[in-house]
Protein backbone atom coordinates (compact mmCIF):
# COMPACT_ATOMS: atom_id res chain seq x y z
CA UNK A 1 0.00 0.00 0.00
CA UNK A 2 1.07 3.43 -1.20
CA UNK A 3 0.70 5.20 1.99
CA UNK A 4 1.56 8.71 3.84
CA UNK A 5 4.21 8.12 6.50
CA UNK A 6 4.07 10.12 9.69
CA UNK A 7 7.01 8.99 11.99
CA UNK A 8 10.26 9.89 11.89
CA UNK A 9 12.00 8.60 8.41
CA UNK A 10 15.34 6.33 10.16
CA UNK A 11 15.89 5.95 5.99
CA UNK A 12 19.42 5.48 4.30
CA UNK A 13 19.14 8.84 2.44
CA UNK A 14 19.70 8.71 -1.34
CA UNK A 15 18.82 11.20 -4.53
CA UNK A 16 17.44 8.63 -6.27
CA UNK A 17 16.77 4.58 -5.86
CA UNK A 18 16.89 2.01 -8.47
CA UNK A 19 14.94 -1.25 -7.59
CA UNK A 20 15.77 -3.66 -10.11
CA UNK A 21 19.20 -4.44 -11.11
CA UNK A 22 18.74 -5.46 -14.90
CA UNK A 23 19.98 -4.08 -17.79
CA UNK A 24 17.63 -1.22 -17.93
CA UNK A 25 18.26 -0.40 -14.31
CA UNK A 26 21.80 -0.55 -14.33
CA UNK A 27 22.16 1.28 -17.13
CA UNK A 28 20.41 4.40 -15.44
CA UNK A 29 21.91 4.14 -11.86
CA UNK A 30 25.23 4.14 -14.31
CA UNK A 31 23.85 7.46 -15.92
CA UNK A 32 22.63 9.24 -12.71
CA UNK A 33 26.18 7.93 -10.71
CA UNK A 34 28.32 9.05 -13.71
CA UNK A 35 26.76 12.94 -13.30
CA UNK A 36 27.15 12.85 -9.65
CA UNK A 37 23.92 11.62 -7.98
CA UNK A 38 23.71 9.30 -4.84
CA UNK A 39 22.24 6.05 -6.25
CA UNK A 40 20.64 3.01 -4.23
CA UNK A 41 20.43 0.33 -6.56
CA UNK A 42 17.73 -2.48 -5.02
CA UNK A 43 17.87 -5.90 -6.43
CA UNK A 44 16.27 -9.56 -5.37
CA UNK A 45 18.73 -11.52 -6.77
CA UNK A 46 21.39 -12.50 -4.82
CA UNK A 47 24.29 -12.43 -6.56
CA UNK A 48 25.39 -9.99 -9.44
CA UNK A 49 26.81 -11.49 -13.06
CA UNK A 50 30.77 -10.75 -13.28
CA UNK A 51 32.91 -11.81 -15.38
CA UNK A 52 34.87 -14.28 -13.26
CA UNK A 53 33.62 -17.05 -15.02
CA UNK A 54 32.81 -15.79 -18.19
CA UNK A 55 33.03 -18.62 -21.05
CA UNK A 56 33.44 -17.62 -24.44
CA UNK A 57 32.27 -20.82 -25.68
CA UNK A 58 29.18 -20.98 -23.88
CA UNK A 59 26.36 -18.75 -25.39
CA UNK A 60 23.48 -17.08 -23.48
CA UNK A 61 20.07 -18.30 -24.14
CA UNK A 62 18.42 -14.85 -24.42
CA UNK A 63 19.75 -12.62 -26.62
CA UNK A 64 18.66 -8.97 -27.99
CA UNK A 65 19.37 -6.98 -31.03
CA UNK A 66 20.75 -4.16 -29.78
CA UNK A 67 20.30 -1.17 -32.37
CA UNK A 68 22.42 1.76 -33.18
CA UNK A 69 21.13 4.26 -30.58
CA UNK A 70 21.30 1.57 -27.66
CA UNK A 71 25.05 1.11 -29.12
CA UNK A 72 25.70 5.10 -28.64
CA UNK A 73 23.85 5.00 -24.92
CA UNK A 74 26.38 1.98 -24.10
CA UNK A 75 29.09 3.68 -25.24
CA UNK A 76 29.00 6.79 -23.63
CA UNK A 77 28.26 5.03 -20.65
CA UNK A 78 31.67 2.80 -21.05
CA UNK A 79 30.10 -0.73 -21.28
CA UNK A 80 30.46 -1.08 -25.24
CA UNK A 81 34.27 -1.72 -25.02
CA UNK A 82 33.65 -4.94 -22.67
CA UNK A 83 31.13 -5.80 -24.68
CA UNK A 84 32.70 -5.81 -28.18
CA UNK A 85 36.27 -7.80 -26.32
CA UNK A 86 33.88 -10.53 -25.27
CA UNK A 87 30.73 -10.63 -28.11
CA UNK A 88 29.23 -9.04 -30.28
CA UNK A 89 27.79 -9.82 -33.44
CA UNK A 90 26.90 -6.50 -35.84
CA UNK A 91 24.52 -8.01 -38.54
CA UNK A 92 23.87 -5.32 -41.72
CA UNK A 93 20.93 -7.41 -43.34
CA UNK A 94 17.71 -7.67 -42.26
CA UNK A 95 15.60 -10.29 -44.65
CA UNK A 96 11.82 -10.70 -43.26
CA UNK A 97 9.46 -12.95 -45.52
CA UNK A 98 6.06 -15.01 -45.24
CA UNK A 99 6.24 -18.36 -44.91
CA UNK A 100 2.42 -18.89 -46.06
CA UNK A 101 3.21 -16.63 -49.15
CA UNK A 102 5.38 -15.16 -51.81
CA UNK A 103 5.97 -11.90 -50.25
CA UNK A 104 9.79 -10.61 -48.59
CA UNK A 105 11.70 -7.75 -48.02
CA UNK A 106 14.97 -7.08 -47.93
CA UNK A 107 16.97 -4.49 -45.75
CA UNK A 108 20.60 -3.76 -45.80
CA UNK A 109 22.67 -1.10 -43.89
CA UNK A 110 24.17 0.71 -47.01
CA UNK A 111 20.31 1.49 -47.97
CA UNK A 112 19.72 3.00 -44.66
CA UNK A 113 22.85 4.89 -44.47
CA UNK A 114 24.54 3.42 -41.52
CA UNK A 115 27.78 0.99 -40.88
CA UNK A 116 25.12 -1.51 -39.51
CA UNK A 117 21.59 -2.21 -38.45
CA UNK A 118 22.35 -3.64 -35.26
CA UNK A 119 24.35 -5.84 -32.96
CA UNK A 120 22.85 -8.95 -31.73
CA UNK A 121 24.26 -9.26 -28.06
CA UNK A 122 23.79 -11.56 -25.38
CA UNK A 123 21.77 -9.76 -22.28
CA UNK A 124 24.38 -11.69 -19.74
CA UNK A 125 27.35 -9.97 -21.32
CA UNK A 126 25.14 -6.20 -21.64
CA UNK A 127 24.43 -7.12 -18.07
CA UNK A 128 28.27 -7.62 -16.88
CA UNK A 129 29.55 -4.57 -18.98
CA UNK A 130 27.09 -2.32 -16.75
CA UNK A 131 27.51 -4.03 -13.76
CA UNK A 132 31.03 -3.27 -14.11
CA UNK A 133 30.14 0.42 -14.26
CA UNK A 134 28.27 0.46 -10.79
CA UNK A 135 29.36 -2.46 -8.54
CA UNK A 136 32.28 -0.57 -7.20
CA UNK A 137 31.19 3.33 -8.30
CA UNK A 138 31.52 5.76 -4.96
CA UNK A 139 28.44 7.26 -5.82
CA UNK A 140 26.48 3.59 -5.95
CA UNK A 141 24.65 1.80 -2.82
CA UNK A 142 24.07 -2.00 -3.74
CA UNK A 143 21.01 -4.13 -1.71
CA UNK A 144 21.44 -7.16 -3.50
CA UNK A 145 19.61 -10.16 -2.26
CA UNK A 146 16.93 -7.76 -1.24
CA UNK A 147 13.69 -7.63 -1.47
CA UNK A 148 10.82 -4.71 -0.89
CA UNK A 149 8.57 -5.28 2.06
CA UNK A 150 6.50 -1.98 2.16
CA UNK A 151 6.49 1.57 0.13
CA UNK A 152 5.57 4.58 2.01
CA UNK A 153 5.07 8.11 0.92
CA UNK A 154 6.91 10.93 2.53
CA UNK A 155 6.87 14.88 2.80
CA UNK A 156 10.05 14.71 0.33
CA UNK A 157 9.63 11.43 -1.59
CA UNK A 158 9.80 7.50 -1.31
CA UNK A 159 10.78 5.56 1.68
CA UNK A 160 11.12 1.78 1.40
CA UNK A 161 11.51 -0.66 3.47
CA UNK A 162 13.96 -3.44 2.91
CA UNK A 163 13.02 -7.33 3.89
CA UNK A 164 16.09 -7.32 5.92
CA UNK A 165 14.75 -4.36 7.82
CA UNK A 166 16.82 -1.81 6.59
CA UNK A 167 14.96 1.45 5.31
CA UNK A 168 16.29 3.46 2.08
CA UNK A 169 14.74 7.19 1.30
CA UNK A 170 15.27 9.63 -2.06
CA UNK A 171 12.94 11.94 -3.20
CA UNK A 172 12.83 10.10 -6.73
CA UNK A 173 12.28 6.14 -6.45
CA UNK A 174 12.41 3.89 -10.04
CA UNK A 175 10.54 0.67 -10.61
CA UNK A 176 12.90 -1.22 -13.12
CA UNK A 177 11.96 -4.39 -11.40
CA UNK A 178 10.37 -6.01 -14.66
CA UNK A 179 7.27 -6.84 -16.07
CA UNK A 180 5.65 -7.95 -12.86
CA UNK A 181 7.07 -4.71 -11.20
CA UNK A 182 6.40 -6.02 -7.10
CA UNK A 183 6.94 -1.56 -6.64
CA UNK A 184 4.39 -1.00 -9.50
CA UNK A 185 1.69 -3.16 -7.82
CA UNK A 186 2.80 -1.24 -4.46
CA UNK A 187 2.32 2.28 -6.38
CA UNK A 188 -1.32 0.82 -6.90
CA UNK A 189 -0.23 1.73 -11.07
CA UNK A 190 -2.49 0.01 -13.01
CA UNK A 191 -2.01 -2.03 -16.45
CA UNK A 192 -3.38 -2.61 -19.61
CA UNK A 193 -2.58 -6.57 -20.51
CA UNK A 194 -2.92 -8.24 -24.01
CA UNK A 195 -2.00 -12.07 -23.38
CA UNK A 196 -1.53 -12.75 -27.03
CA UNK A 197 -1.91 -16.30 -26.73
CA UNK A 198 1.74 -16.88 -27.92
CA UNK A 199 4.76 -18.70 -26.49
CA UNK A 200 8.55 -17.85 -27.26
CA UNK A 201 11.08 -20.93 -27.74
CA UNK A 202 14.22 -20.14 -27.33
CA UNK A 203 17.46 -22.09 -27.81
CA UNK A 204 20.75 -21.72 -29.90
CA UNK A 205 21.71 -23.40 -32.60
CA UNK A 206 24.31 -24.23 -35.40
CA UNK A 207 23.32 -23.91 -38.72
CA UNK A 208 25.68 -26.08 -42.10
CA UNK A 209 25.39 -22.16 -43.91
CA UNK A 210 27.12 -18.98 -42.24
CA UNK A 211 24.44 -16.25 -41.31
CA UNK A 212 26.49 -13.56 -43.37
CA UNK A 213 25.44 -10.95 -40.80
CA UNK A 214 22.27 -10.83 -41.96
CA UNK A 215 19.20 -11.10 -39.23
CA UNK A 216 16.02 -13.46 -40.42
CA UNK A 217 12.58 -13.67 -39.92
CA UNK A 218 9.80 -15.50 -41.41
CA UNK A 219 6.23 -14.94 -40.42
CA UNK A 220 4.84 -18.80 -39.86
CA UNK A 221 1.05 -19.79 -39.42
CA UNK A 222 1.18 -19.69 -35.56
CA UNK A 223 3.62 -16.65 -35.20
CA UNK A 224 7.06 -15.37 -36.63
CA UNK A 225 10.14 -17.66 -36.69
CA UNK A 226 13.54 -15.50 -36.11
CA UNK A 227 17.33 -16.78 -36.78
CA UNK A 228 19.60 -14.05 -35.26
CA UNK A 229 22.97 -14.38 -36.30
CA UNK A 230 25.57 -15.06 -33.52
CA UNK A 231 29.72 -15.35 -33.99
CA UNK A 232 31.43 -17.49 -31.33
CA UNK A 233 34.97 -17.32 -31.37
CA UNK A 234 34.58 -16.61 -35.62
CA UNK A 235 32.49 -19.02 -36.38
CA UNK A 236 29.43 -17.34 -37.93
CA UNK A 237 27.10 -20.70 -38.23
CA UNK A 238 25.63 -19.98 -34.88
CA UNK A 239 22.09 -18.46 -34.12
CA UNK A 240 19.76 -17.89 -31.55
CA UNK A 241 16.46 -18.50 -32.52
CA UNK A 242 13.25 -17.06 -31.43
CA UNK A 243 9.98 -19.17 -32.49
CA UNK A 244 6.56 -17.32 -31.50
CA UNK A 245 3.76 -19.88 -31.95
CA UNK A 246 0.68 -20.99 -30.47
CA UNK A 247 0.78 -22.90 -26.42
CA UNK A 248 0.57 -26.14 -27.78
CA UNK A 249 3.09 -26.11 -30.35
CA UNK A 250 5.43 -24.42 -28.33
CA UNK A 251 4.97 -27.53 -26.09
CA UNK A 252 5.47 -29.63 -29.04
CA UNK A 253 8.35 -28.44 -30.07
CA UNK A 254 10.48 -28.19 -26.20
CA UNK A 255 9.54 -31.68 -25.95
CA UNK A 256 11.46 -32.64 -29.03
CA UNK A 257 14.83 -34.41 -29.36
CA UNK A 258 17.69 -32.33 -30.48
CA UNK A 259 17.84 -33.78 -33.77
CA UNK A 260 14.07 -33.76 -34.77
CA UNK A 261 14.08 -29.98 -33.11
CA UNK A 262 16.60 -29.08 -35.68
CA UNK A 263 14.78 -30.85 -38.35
CA UNK A 264 11.99 -29.14 -37.81
CA UNK A 265 13.10 -25.53 -37.14
CA UNK A 266 15.33 -26.15 -40.80
CA UNK A 267 11.86 -27.23 -42.58
CA UNK A 268 10.02 -24.40 -41.08
CA UNK A 269 12.83 -21.68 -42.23
CA UNK A 270 12.77 -23.20 -45.91
CA UNK A 271 16.23 -24.75 -45.07
CA UNK A 272 17.86 -20.77 -45.96
CA UNK A 273 20.41 -21.93 -43.74
CA UNK A 274 20.95 -25.29 -44.47
CA UNK A 275 20.69 -27.75 -41.90
CA UNK A 276 20.08 -26.72 -38.50
CA UNK A 277 21.55 -28.14 -35.15
CA UNK A 278 20.05 -27.57 -31.94
CA UNK A 279 23.49 -26.55 -29.21
CA UNK A 280 21.38 -25.46 -26.13
CA UNK A 281 18.23 -26.43 -24.01
CA UNK A 282 15.12 -24.96 -24.76
CA UNK A 283 13.25 -22.38 -23.18
CA UNK A 284 9.42 -21.14 -23.11
CA UNK A 285 7.75 -17.97 -22.07
CA UNK A 286 4.42 -16.90 -22.59
CA UNK A 287 4.14 -13.45 -24.22
CA UNK A 288 2.11 -11.23 -22.66
CA UNK A 289 1.73 -7.54 -24.21
CA UNK A 290 1.78 -5.04 -21.23
CA UNK A 291 1.01 -0.89 -20.93
CA UNK A 292 0.97 1.05 -17.61
CA UNK A 293 -1.61 3.12 -16.99
CA UNK A 294 0.75 6.18 -16.15
CA UNK A 295 4.45 6.10 -15.98
CA UNK A 296 4.94 8.39 -13.20
CA UNK A 297 3.36 9.67 -9.60
CA UNK A 298 4.89 12.35 -7.07
CA UNK A 299 8.31 10.79 -6.38
CA UNK A 300 7.84 7.49 -8.62
CA UNK A 301 8.77 6.64 -11.85
CA UNK A 302 8.47 3.18 -13.74
CA UNK A 303 11.27 2.53 -16.63
CA UNK A 304 11.81 -0.77 -18.79
CA UNK A 305 9.44 -3.82 -18.44
CA UNK A 306 7.66 -2.43 -15.18
CA UNK A 307 6.16 0.19 -18.35
CA UNK A 308 5.44 -1.66 -21.09
CA UNK A 309 6.61 -5.23 -22.07
CA UNK A 310 6.23 -5.56 -26.00
CA UNK A 311 6.48 -8.47 -28.31
CA UNK A 312 9.67 -10.20 -29.48
CA UNK A 313 8.83 -9.72 -33.34
CA UNK A 314 11.21 -6.80 -33.73
CA UNK A 315 13.69 -6.93 -30.84
CA UNK A 316 12.86 -3.88 -29.33
CA UNK A 317 12.17 -4.22 -25.53
CA UNK A 318 15.43 -3.56 -24.39
CA UNK A 319 16.16 -0.87 -26.65
CA UNK A 320 12.67 0.79 -25.58
CA UNK A 321 14.08 0.60 -21.60
CA UNK A 322 17.21 1.70 -22.80
CA UNK A 323 15.55 4.95 -23.96
CA UNK A 324 12.88 5.18 -21.11
CA UNK A 325 16.55 4.86 -18.77
CA UNK A 326 18.52 7.53 -21.43
CA UNK A 327 15.34 10.40 -20.65
CA UNK A 328 14.52 9.57 -17.36
CA UNK A 329 18.10 10.73 -16.56
CA UNK A 330 18.59 13.43 -18.31
CA UNK A 331 15.27 14.78 -16.97
CA UNK A 332 16.38 14.31 -13.70
CA UNK A 333 20.08 15.66 -13.69
CA UNK A 334 18.53 18.25 -15.57
CA UNK A 335 16.45 19.11 -12.75
CA UNK A 336 19.12 18.17 -9.88
CA UNK A 337 21.69 20.26 -11.69
CA UNK A 338 19.65 23.31 -11.52
CA UNK A 339 18.76 22.67 -7.55
CA UNK A 340 14.57 22.09 -9.46
CA UNK A 341 12.72 19.49 -7.45
CA UNK A 342 13.49 16.55 -9.30
CA UNK A 343 11.63 13.92 -7.96
CA UNK A 344 8.60 16.19 -8.48
CA UNK A 345 5.64 15.67 -11.51
CA UNK A 346 6.81 18.95 -13.27
CA UNK A 347 10.10 16.80 -13.89
CA UNK A 348 8.87 13.48 -13.92
CA UNK A 349 6.38 14.85 -16.37
CA UNK A 350 8.71 15.37 -19.14
CA UNK A 351 9.61 12.38 -19.26
CA UNK A 352 6.33 10.43 -19.72
CA UNK A 353 5.89 13.17 -22.25
CA UNK A 354 8.61 11.91 -24.15
CA UNK A 355 8.67 8.76 -23.92
CA UNK A 356 4.60 7.14 -23.73
CA UNK A 357 4.13 8.34 -27.26
CA UNK A 358 6.72 6.51 -28.79
CA UNK A 359 6.07 3.42 -27.03
CA UNK A 360 2.62 3.24 -27.09
CA UNK A 361 3.35 3.26 -31.08
CA UNK A 362 5.47 0.78 -31.17
CA UNK A 363 3.42 -1.77 -28.86
CA UNK A 364 0.61 -0.39 -31.44
CA UNK A 365 2.93 -1.28 -34.27
CA UNK A 366 3.56 -4.64 -32.95
CA UNK A 367 -0.17 -5.16 -32.60
CA UNK A 368 -1.03 -4.89 -35.76
CA UNK A 369 2.02 -6.42 -36.98
CA UNK A 370 0.86 -9.59 -35.06
CA UNK A 371 -2.52 -9.23 -36.61
CA UNK A 372 -1.69 -8.95 -40.03
CA UNK A 373 0.34 -11.64 -39.92
CA UNK A 374 -1.85 -14.02 -37.88
CA UNK A 375 -4.89 -14.02 -40.17
CA UNK A 376 -5.58 -16.86 -42.56
CA UNK A 377 -7.67 -15.10 -44.46
CA UNK A 378 -6.46 -15.05 -48.11
CA UNK A 379 -7.27 -11.38 -48.49
CA UNK A 380 -4.91 -10.74 -45.82
CA UNK A 381 -2.39 -12.93 -46.96
CA UNK A 382 -2.93 -11.42 -50.71
CA UNK A 383 -2.52 -7.75 -48.74
CA UNK A 384 0.82 -8.65 -46.89
CA UNK A 385 1.88 -9.73 -49.64
CA UNK A 386 1.94 -7.58 -52.36
CA UNK A 387 2.71 -4.91 -49.17
CA UNK A 388 5.74 -6.27 -48.83
CA UNK A 389 6.76 -6.91 -52.57
CA UNK A 390 5.85 -3.39 -53.02
CA UNK A 391 7.93 -1.90 -50.41
CA UNK A 392 10.88 -3.47 -51.28
CA UNK A 393 10.70 -1.68 -54.73
CA UNK A 394 10.54 1.48 -52.90
CA UNK A 395 14.10 2.55 -51.43
CA UNK A 396 12.63 5.77 -49.79
CA UNK A 397 10.35 4.09 -47.72
CA UNK A 398 12.56 1.27 -46.57
CA UNK A 399 15.05 4.10 -45.26
CA UNK A 400 12.22 5.97 -43.36
CA UNK A 401 11.61 2.32 -42.20
CA UNK A 402 14.94 1.08 -41.26
CA UNK A 403 15.69 4.78 -39.29
CA UNK A 404 12.94 3.79 -36.97
CA UNK A 405 14.04 0.58 -36.40
CA UNK A 406 17.43 1.56 -35.77
CA UNK A 407 16.09 4.04 -33.08
CA UNK A 408 16.12 7.40 -35.21
CA UNK A 409 12.66 8.27 -33.66
CA UNK A 410 12.19 11.79 -32.41
CA UNK A 411 14.42 13.83 -29.89
CA UNK A 412 16.69 11.68 -28.63
CA UNK A 413 18.88 12.50 -25.70
CA UNK A 414 22.35 13.48 -25.05
CA UNK A 415 23.96 10.20 -24.41
CA UNK A 416 22.34 8.71 -27.65
CA UNK A 417 23.47 11.28 -29.97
Amino acid sequence: MDTLATKTDPAKRFDVIVVGAGVVGTALTALLAQAGMQVALVEAQAEPLQWKGFDDTQIGARVSALTPVSQRLLTHLGAWPAMARARVTPYRYMQVWDAEGSGEINFSADEAGVAVLGHIVENAITQMALNDLVLEHPKVTCFFGTAIKALQTTATGRWLTLDDGQGVHAPLLVAADGARSTLRDLAEIDVASDDMGQEAVVTTVKCTQVHGGSARQAFMEGGPLAFLPLTVQGDAHYCSIVWSTTPEHAETLAGLAPEALGKALGEAFGHRLGEVSVCDRVYRFALVQRHARQYVKPHLALVGDAAHSIHPLAGQGVNLGLMDAAVLAEEVINAWSRGAPWGELSTLGRYERRRRLDNTAMLGLMKGFRELFGSRMPVFTLARNLGMSGMNRLSPVKRVVMRQATGERGRLPLSCR
